[in-house]
């Protein structure tokens, strides 16, 4: 997808056709799959279907953000402009979570070992110690409280092990099927705005996403109520969206954009004074790229951070355990 996306933004940006760079980019795909999904998407692009609605036909394949941009870019007659940006940002995710897997691989092996070891000593192993410890105490014997509460959970686990198992397996598929839903979704996403660190990192990732784009649409000329339409799907957060879309109805009553978006309780309160100040000078898209450029590094700096102290406090919490 990175190498796609880079390769589709120069092409366009030369003045290839879009349906032949497409096509163009079918052959080179390694994966027969997404050799298919080129091939499908560049058919409907030649029968006369946006770029955005025909990605939209994969979505596992592309997120939601990356399709909501490309329908920014084609919405604002920016799409090579957008391009570029998706191909960064694409690249920039990609790294993201190569560092952050290089820094869980450690504590995910010994988290497996963990589990494993776990229900090996409560199965098979607990039972015979117990059983050596009744044998040699007695019929009499009074084990510790401790003692007994170990047998116990041994001998549950024994006998309700694959129950156990299928249980937890059926819970986490019926989580997971529940967050694709519209509702369930928003209520994840506000979740995530309520967590610690995460909160954090998904706001500014926000707040970059938003002034990035909204910028791009408002120098081409959109509208602001059409540029806070597209830009709202391309944040990646329901919850944010939804703020955006109160705050189009504002803007829609005659308010300017930066009050609304200043009683946000998720934009910092520096976007709401850097909007006023773009409203009062005409330079609102000039203005909210500056912004984008702070908050990207803001990002940058904080992945760096946490993926260098993920793995010794994923090590404290398994040794805890």
């Amino acid at each position: 997808l990175v190498i796609f996306t880079r390769q589709l933004s120069t092409m366009v940006s030369a003045g290839v056709p879009l349906n032949k760079s497409i096509l163009t980019l079918q052959n080179q795909a390694e994966s027969e799959y997404f050799k298919h999904a080129i091939g499908e998407i560049g058919k409907d692009v030649q029968a006369g279907s946006p770029l955005g609605d025909a990605f939209a036909k994969y979505p596992n394949i592309f997120s939601e953000v990356y399709i909501n941009m490309v329908k920014a870019g084609e919405a604002g007659g920016i799409l090579d402009e957008i391009l570029k940006r998706l191909a960064s940002q694409v690249e920039q995710e990609a790294s993201m979570r190569k560092k952050i897997k290089s820094a869980m691989t450690y504590p995910v092996v010994i988290l497996t070992i963990t589990i494993i070891a776990f229900f090996g000593i409560m199965i098979f192993v607990i039972p015979k110690i117990g059983k050596i410890m009744l044998d040699l105490g007695g019929p009499d014997a009074q084990l510790p409280v401790y003692t007994r509460a170990m047998l116990s959970i041994s001998g549950f686990m024994q006998s309700y092990a694959v129950f156990i198992i299928a249980a937890t397996a059926l819970i986490v598929w019926a989580i997971r099927r529940y967050i694709k839903t519209p509702k369930g979704k928003y209520k994840f996403h506000a979740l995530l705005l309520r967590l610690p660190v995460v909160k954090n990192i998904i706001t500014k990732v926000a707040v970059a996403r938003f002034s990035r784009t909204f910028a791009s649409l408002m120098s081409a000329g959109v509208g602001v109520l059409d540029a806070l339409e597209v830009t709202g799907g391309a944040i990646g957060n329901k919850v944010i969206e939804a703020e955006l879309a109160e705050a189009a109805k504002q803007v829609k009553n005659g308010r300017p954009l930066s009050e609304p978006i200043s009683q946000s309780p998720h934009f910092p309160p520096i976007v709401g004074q850097m909007l006023a100040v773009g409203e009062e000078t005409g330079q609102i898209d000039t203005i909210l790229v500056k912004v984008a450029d702070f908050y990207e590094e803001e990002v940058t700096a904080i992945i760096d951070a946490l993926s260098s102290i993920i793995e010794p406090v994923m090590i404290i919490i398994l040794g805890s355990i």
